[in-house]
C-alpha cells in the first residue's frame, strides 16, 4: 500500500511538472474547497465542522489529484486522499483512491485504505460501486459499497448500501439514504456562493444527519 501511495503522489507531481505541455493537450488544473457543518461519508459521521480542499489535474477523461478534510474547530487534519479516475464517453468510469486517516505521515502509514471504484451515469441516473482491499482504520478488508442516485430538477435522491466498514455488524445493509439540493446565493453582480443542504439517514445505525455546506 505504501508503494501505491508513492505512485499516486508521483503521478500528481509528474502531472504538475508537465503542465506546460498538458495545456496544449487541453489539460487543466483545478482547485476548490467545501466547508461543511459535518463530514458525513457514506452514511457515517467521519468528522465535525470541516474544510475540504481539492487539487486536481484533468486531461481528456483522465483526472488525478488529492482531497482532504480538516477539523475547523481544532485545525487538525482528519483525512488525506490520493485519487485517480478515468471517465469514458459512454458514461462509465473507473478509479482508485488511497484513503489516509488522522495522520501527518502520508507515506509509510498503516492508517489508510486502498479502494477500487467504478461508476456509470446516464441521463439523470447514476450508480457506483466501491471495493476496499485491505484492513485499515475501520475497514476489515473486502469492504463493499454500492450507491444509486437520481437527479430531479431541484433535488437529488440517493440510496447506498454496504458491508464491513459501513455497518455495525459488518453485514450488507442499507446505510446511506438521503436527499440533497443546491442553491446559489448571489452575493454581488460578480460573486455568488453555491450552498448545499442534505438530509441523510442511516437505517443500520439508526442515525439521521442534517448537513449544510458551501463551495468556495
Amino acid at each position: 500500500m505504501k508503494k501505491v501511495s508513492l505512485f499516486l503522489f508521483a503521478a500528481i507531481v509528474v502531472a504538475g511538472s508537465m503542465s506546460g505541455f498538458a495545456q496544449d493537450a487541453k489539460g487543466a488544473w483545478s482547485v476548490g474547497a467545501d466547508v461543511v457543518s459535518s463530514y458525513i461519508w457514506r452514511g457515517s459521521k467521519a468528522g465535525v465542522f470541516s474544510i475540504q480542499p481539492t487539487v486536481k489535474y484533468s486531461t481528456g477523461g483522465f483526472s488525478i489529484g488529492a482531497w482532504g478534510s480538516g477539523d475547523l474547530t481544532t485545525g487538525a487534519p482528519e483525512e488525506t486522499d490520493l485519487f485517480a479516475t478515468y471517465a469514458f464517453k459512454s458514461g462509465f468510469s473507473l478509479g482508485v483512491t488511497d484513503y489516509h486517516y488522522n495522520t501527518s505521515k502520508l507515506f509509510g502509514s498503516k492508517v489508510h485504505a486502498f479502494e477500487a471504484n467504478a461508476g456509470y451515469a446516464v441521463g439523470k441516473f447514476s450508480i457506483a460501486g466501491n471495493y476496499v482491499f485491505n484492513a485499515a482504520s475501520g475497514a476489515i478488508g473486502d469492504d463493499k459499497y454500492f450507491e444509486a442516485g437520481y437527479q430531479f430538477s431541484t433535488v437529488k435522491l440517493f440510496v447506498g448500501a454496504g458491508d464491513g466498514w459501513y455497518t455495525n455488524d459488518g453485514s450488507f445493509q442499507a446505510c446511506n439514504i438521503g436527499v440533497t439540493t443546491t442553491k446559489t446565493l448571489k452575493i454581488s453582480e460578480s460573486f455568488s456562493i453555491p450552498v448545499t443542504g442534505s438530509v441523510i439517514i442511516n437505517p443500520n445505525k439508526e442515525q439521521i444527519f442534517y448537513v449544510i455546506g458551501i463551495t468556495l
